[in-house]
């Protein structure tokens, strides 16, 4: 086990410095943070890495990159390298870690990713995400970009293929889109926290990409959707494309929910094609009779196919 102190008691002070240093991870390798804040974008491109924190409120990686910044070719940073943490890797595991981008809020600097997550049987435990617009991103990103340049970023040119996430009683907080991606993402026991930025739509906890093919996209289970919101101003998920899927089971709402639930992004087709279902909410935010109509409520028998077994699949670990 590598470890990583701050302080300078242990092998290295910088936790990217860890990560530089390791050769061969075939066999899986763990680094041990201690606590501090560590300010500092990391990236780990290397399969079969695990982080580990001394405490979650205690290990605290962040950076302020923001999509608005103009860089030294005059052209934006965009959202895509705005993260203060980049995993591109398969079997990633983080565990008591909080992961911030401190830019701002989105009216001001936009798009700032806190977490960027690509990769299969990838797992947060335990760990906490704080930023405004886009905190966290689930890749793959979306097929095809709508806008020349809209992907620039690490993995524009990766495999569009479908992974899978776990998130285990995690904090997640952010306003516009904070939750995106195309990733199979289970959620579970998590709390997600939005944002009021004084619009009549504060926030939008999701906006899944999900893949046309694929059977899964975002499931929540047993969460809390909450906020700093005033009532009736925060929506559960809109669109990113057109076959978005996110799934809410057992989950609790506050007030400041839309009574709708869901919003289409002016997206009249995504009536058609969309997956955005309920089970057993509860909280004065869950209003199932004035759901959007093309929501659902799943019965005791569909929500069965959306346990965490079958959304991760029988050998993710």
């Amino acid at each position: 086990m590598i470890t990583v102190d701050i302080n300078n008691n242990g092998d290295f002070t910088s936790i990217q410095e860890a990560i530089n240093s390791l050769k061969n991870t075939s066999k899986g390798v763990t680094i041990f943070i201690k606590n501090g804040v560590y300010k500092e974008r990391v990236e780990i491109l290397k399969d079969n890495v695990s982080l580990i924190g001394e405490s979650r409120d205690g290990v605290i990686i962040t950076e302020s990159y923001y999509a608005n910044e103009i860089l030294e070719d005059g052209i934006k940073r965009g959202t895509f390298r705005s993260y203060t943490f980049m995993v591109n890797a398969n079997n990633f595991h983080a565990t008591n870690i909080t992961f911030k981008n401190e830019a701002g809020f989105g009216k001001m600097v936009g798009q700032a990713v806190a977490v960027y997550a690509e990769g299969d049987k990838i797992t947060f435990k335990n760990c906490a995400m704080y930023g405004h617009q886009d905190t966290l991103f689930t890749g793959p990103l979306p097929k095809a970009e709508r806008e020349v340049g809209g992907f620039t970023g690490p993995t524009m040119d990766a495999e569009r293929r479908i992974v899978h996430q776990l998130y285990d009683d995690c904090y997640i907080e952010g306003e516009v889109d904070f939750i995106f991606g195309s990733a199979v993402c289970y959620f579970n026991r998590c709390t997600l926290y939005a944002l009021d930025r004084n619009e009549k739509i504060n926030s939008y906890y999701t906006a899944p990409s999900t893949y046309e093919e694929s059977k899964y996209g975002y499931v929540f289970n047993k969460c809390i959707l909450t906020g700093n919101c005033p009532k009736h101003t925060v929506s559960l998920s809109r669109p990113w494309r057109i076959y978005a899927k996110a799934v809410f089971i057992d989950c609790e709402y506050s007030d400041q929910v839309i009574e709708e639930g869901f919003c289409d992004w002016n997206k009249p087709e995504s009536h058609e094609t969309v997956n955005y279902f309920e089970y057993n909410g509860h909280g004065p935010g869950f209003t199932p009779s004035k759901r959007a109509a093309f929501s659902k409520q799943l019965n005791n028998l569909e929500v069965q196919a959306y346990t965490k077994e079958k959304v991760l699949g029988p050998d993710f670990n």
